[in-house]
């Protein structure tokens, strides 16, 4: 029984080379960013929820009484 032919792979292009070490240099840079991001989008929340809460005491004094 014989084994089969072994093919030569092909090598990679330089620009394939180059954007797998990007990957690899870049991943804990999109991870930080992914962080910041996420943490913005919380901040903002935050921010919306407070301001909402100004409004409705807000409209509360203002509003005359009985």
């Amino acid at each position: 029984m014989q084994a089969a032919p072994v093919r030569a792979t092909a090598i990679p292009s330089f620009s394939t080379a180059l954007r797998a070490v990007e990957s690899l240099l870049m991943s804990s840079g999109q991870r930080t960013a992914r962080r910041n991001a996420w943490t913005s989008v919380l901040e903002d929340r935050r921010r919306a929820k407070d301001r909402v809460e100004a409004q409705q005491i807000l409209e509360r004094v203002l509003t005359p009484g009985p």
